[in-house]
C-alpha cells in the first residue's frame, strides 16, 4: 500500500500550485493591460515558464518538479524556453522538487542565485486586528490603480528612481480577478501598500512596501492583518508569503503568526 504524502509536502505543493497559477495570470493581465505586449508561457515538468519581456521579474519559472520526475526532454523544454529568448534561465525551486529534476538541472550547470522563505499560517474565522493609531488599511479602487502602483514602486526603490516598468509590474494586479490590492495611510497621507490573491483555499500575500519616511510605525502589520482577515472572510484556509531570509519583511511575518514552511531556491544559467 502506498504510504500517505507527509502534510508539509501536501502544503508545499500547494504553495507552489499557487505560485504556478500566478504565473498565468501574470501573463493573461499582462495581454489585458498592454494588448500586444511580449508574454507567453509553457507548462512543463508540473509548473509554469513565464517570459514577460527579458527584464522582467515575471520571466522565471515556477511550481517546476511538483508532480512527480522529471524527463530529460523537459529539462530540454525548460532550456530552450529561455536560450530562444535570449534570456537567462531563472527557476523557482521548491526543496520538494523531485530528485530528477535537481539532478538533471545541476548537470547542465545551474547554479543557485537566491534563497526564499516560504511561510505559512492557518486562516480561522478572524477580523484585523485595530491598527496604531494614525494608521487606516482600505481596499483599493481601480480608479487609484496608477497611483497606488506608484506609491508601492516608491517604497520598494526607497529614496531611488521609479522606473515606469515597476509601475506596470503593480498595475497588472488590477487586471487579474485573483487580487486585491490594499493600501495604508498615516495621518491620512497614503504610505503604503500591499496585495494578495486566492488560489484553492490559499492566500498568498506579496508587494507589501511602505515608504521610508513611515516605517517603524506599525504600517506593514496593519497592512498584514488586512489582508489576513480579508482572505479569512473569502474562505481560504491557509495563507502564505515569500521573504528574503533574515529580513524585516519576514520578522513581521513570524509576528503575524507566521512560521517558515520551507525554503525556496533560484536557480539560474546564462548562455554566454
Amino acid at each position: 500500500m502506498q504510504e500517505p504524502t507527509p502534510p508539509d509536502q501536501v502544503l508545499a505543493r500547494r504553495i507552489e500550485s499557487a505560485e504556478a497559477a500566478a504565473g498565468v495570470w501574470c501573463h493573461e493581465a499582462l495581454s489585458k493591460l498592454r494588448p500586444g505586449a511580449i508574454s507567453e508561457i509553457e507548462r512543463v515538468a508540473g509548473g509554469v515558464l513565464a517570459f514577460c519581456g527579458p527584464r522582467s521579474p515575471l520571466t522565471q519559472g515556477r511550481g517546476l518538479g511538483m508532480a512527480g520526475p522529471v524527463t530529460e526532454n523537459e529539462v530540454d523544454r525548460i532550456e530552450h524556453f529561455f536560450r530562444h529568448r535570449g534570456v537567462d534561465a531563472a527557476l523557482q525551486l521548491s526543496p520538494y522538487a523531485d530528485p530528477t529534476l535537481v539532478e538533471a538541472l545541476s548537470r547542465r550547470g545551474f547554479t543557485v542565485t537566491l534563497f526564499l522563505h516560504a511561510l505559512t499560517r492557518p486562516l480561522p474565522s478572524l477580523t484585523a486586528q485595530p491598527p496604531p493609531p494614525g494608521v487606516e488599511v482600505r481596499r483599493v479602487d481601480p480608479a487609484d490603480a496608477g497611483v497606488w502602483a506608484r506609491l508601492v514602486a516608491q517604497g520598494f526603490a526607497e529614496h531611488g528612481e521609479v522606473t515606469p516598468e515597476a509601475v506596470e509590474l503593480n498595475q497588472l494586479l488590477f487586471h487579474a480577478p485573483q487580487a486585491t490590492c490594499f493600501w495604508a495611510f498615516l495621518d491620512g497621507r497614503p504610505v503604503g501598500g500591499g496585495a494578495m490573491a486566492t488560489h484553492d483555499g490559499l492566500a498568498s500575500l506579496f508587494g507589501m512596501a511602505t515608504l521610508p519616511e513611515a516605517r517603524r510605525r506599525g504600517v506593514q502589520r496593519a497592512l498584514l492583518e488586512a489582508r489576513l482577515a480579508h482572505a479569512a472572510s473569502s474562505g481560504c484556509a491557509v495563507a502564505s508569503v515569500v521573504t528574503l531570509p533574515g529580513t524585516t519583511s519576514q520578522r513581521n511575518a513570524e509576528r503575524a503568526g507566521f512560521t517558515v514552511a520551507y525554503t525556496r531556491v533560484m536557480l539560474s544559467k546564462r548562455w554566454c
